[in-house]
């Protein structure tokens, strides 16, 4: 995914928090998924255009797809007041597929800090997953969880990239900040759990 686009993921994830955290109404978060969600599959079909088979370029562009068509399908939901069961179950699957680039990130490209990042999306996806598919009321913390990550899986990764010191960034860093970014999913569920 290109840096323009992980910075408007956080943009949109950010967003989504406050849904989450009921602060603004389904119908106006609906219309920024749908802006999102359109720019994240029209520009990777533009790049798919002019791939030439080259597998991992491929690759890449289909986990853009994850993200677009997620904000596609919030929208449209949000947007039509459909049933969310559908989004659920659809984030499971992408929660269960951001596993895979995770250890590709890990194992073939030795990518430490973005094979972190992929898991932490698998989660929130999970968490997606349990709260619209399986209906269980974890909106809080999902909506805690889902602010922290838009900062430390997009915006943040997406603005460094984008100024050319993302890779200064160590990967002791990285581990540093998902073994922090645990211990405050372990607190916001304790938190929230009975809320």
């Amino acid at each position: 995914m290109g840096n323009v686009g992980l910075f408007y993921v956080g943009a949109v994830l950010f967003l989504n928090s406050f849904l989450l955290l009921g602060k603004i109404h389904a119908k106006s978060a609906a219309i920024f998924n749908l802006f999102i969600g359109f720019m994240q599959v029209v520009f990777p079909i533009l790049i798919l255009i002019e791939a030439n088979g080259d597998k991992w370029l491929i690759f890449n562009t289909a986990g853009t797809f994850l993200f677009g068509l997620t904000y596609l399908y919030v929208g449209f939901t949000n947007l039509l007041q459909l049933d969310s069961t559908g989004v659920g179950l659809y984030s499971l699957w992408v929660a269960i597929i951001a596993i895979a680039y995770s250890l590709i990130d890990f194992l073939y490209f030795h990518d430490i800090k973005f094979g972190i990042i992929w898991l932490m999306w698998s989660f929130l996806w999970g968490l997606f997953y349990v709260l619209l598919g399986l209906k269980k009321e974890i909106s809080i913390f999902t909506g805690w969880v889902t602010f922290i990550e838009s900062w430390i899986t997009a915006t943040i990764p997406a603005f460094l990239s984008m100024i050319g010191i993302w890779q200064n960034v160590s990967d002791n860093l990285a581990i540093t900040i998902a073994i922090l970014f645990s211990l405050i999913v372990i607190f916001l569920f304790r938190k929230t759990r009975n809320n």
